[in-house]
């Protein structure tokens, strides 16, 4: 399940994050929501420059639970810097019949996890 936002967020946690832009329709939108604010655009260039603009860390995206439903892929997990968890994630993609993402919006908080963690 969530295939396409697995493949996603290995490439963003990898040393080359711009090859996310391989899984991404040209008229791709995104929102994604950060606790300083939102990141949006209406374009594969758009992300492109997102993705510039990104500060370097040791970042990881750990998916705890996914789903999918037709052309909807969701996965819910914490994020990771530096072996440390920083919070969490809920995101959700339209995906084409290809396989591409169309549509992506996630929200990322520092303060409130949905599901439990033993850590």
């Amino acid at each position: 399940m969530a295939g396409v936002l697995r493949a996603y967020m290995a490439r963003m946690d990898s040393d080359h994050p711009e090859q996310a832009l391989d899984l991404l329709e040209p008229d791709f939108r995104f929102l994604i929501a950060l606790p300083g604010g939102e990141a949006t655009g209406h374009s594969k260039d758009d992300f492109a420059a997102y993705i510039a603009g990104r500060n370097a860390v040791e970042r990881s995206h750990e998916i705890l639970r996914s789903s999918s439903d037709r052309d909807l892929e969701t996965v819910y997990g914490v994020v990771t810097e530096a072996g440390k968890t920083v919070g969490s994630f809920l995101s959700a993609a339209v995906v084409t019949p290809d396989g591409r993402m169309a549509r992506y919006q996630s929200y990322f908080s520092t303060t409130y996890d949905l599901i439990d963690r033993a850590d």
